[in-house]
């Protein structure tokens, strides 16, 4: 079978699987997600799952582990390969500790035992569709920011202009480059967002900068503390991945907690990782 599309239709509606071998679950939940405004369809076996995932576009499944034909968790995989960001909310009557490793195992968003009452698989699906929503708009803001980053930016970018050698790092903001003096000496190529945060953490080392004042310092940007944080972390996880021996326990860029990061020019104990 060939993966469907990646690309939903361009509507507003949120489309949704059951698949359940009891049909009066089936039906029950089918016409609950219809009446509050979700277009579901259902299906009786894996089979049939897998084949309508071939055919259409889903948002989310709701998925029996114990089906006739294949095992849900099975089924569950198959799934993703059809449909890589498809959410998966399971529900089952034999619970166990193996079926839930196996289910977190493979990235189930929800686990709801049986017998699960249709405003309890309601509330499920809507957290489910929430936090992916809120997890993309992030994803959006961040790339956002990073188109941003221009020849044209903000005057606070100015303090951090050119290039900067601070500790073993030497960024180059022009060419978005950073040289890690160690051994060996590494080159590393950086986003717009990484060079803009690395650049004002570097400007400033062995200061504490907040999220708050990382956002204003790297893009002339003016936010709220949430919304900061939201959109610094990712930066910070990923420089750390790419600059740090161990992204685990960083040497170079540090939390200091409940404050913000620094950037360490200098090895210290004081300051936690």
């Amino acid at each position: 079978m060939k993966p469907v599309s990646a690309y939903p239709d361009p509507t507003p509606v949120t489309r949704l699987l059951i698949v359940d071998d009891e049909p009066h679950i089936r039906s029950a939940l089918v016409r609950a997600l219809n009446l509050v405004g979700y277009y579901a369809e259902e299906a009786a076996s894996g089979k049939e799952a897998l084949f309508l995932l071939t055919q259409a576009f889903f948002d989310l499944i709701v998925l029996d582990l114990c089906l006739p034909d294949i095992e849900g968790v099975v089924v569950m995989q198959q799934a993703h390969q059809l449909q890589p960001g498809l959410l998966v909310v399971i529900l089952t009557g034999q619970a166990t500790l193996e079926s839930a490793i196996a289910a977190v195992k493979s990235e189930a968003v929800d686990y709801l035992r049986k017998p699960a009452g249709v405003h309890e698989i309601i509330d499920a699906v809507t957290r489910a569709l929430q936090k992916r929503a809120a997890r993309t708009q992030k994803e959006q803001l961040a790339r956002a920011l990073d188109l941003l980053q221009s020849d044209a930016a903000p005057a606070l970018l100015t303090t951090v202009n050119g290039s900067l050698s601070v500790g073993p790092l030497k960024l180059d903001r022009s060419n978005r480059l950073v040289t890690v003096n160690d051994e060996p000496v590494r080159t590393i190529a950086l986003s717009r967002g990484e060079t803009a945060v690395l650049a004002s953490l570097m400007a400033r080392p062995n200061h504490v900068l907040s999220c708050l004042q990382l956002v204003q310092v790297a893009w002339g940007y003016h936010t709220d503390r949430k919304e900061a944080e939201s959109v610094i972390r990712p930066y910070i996880s990923r420089l750390r991945s790419k600059l740090e021996h161990d992204h685990t326990k960083p040497r170079l860029i540090r939390t200091v907690r409940r404050r913000g990061y620094l950037f360490s020019a200098v090895s210290s104990n004081d300051v936690s990782g």
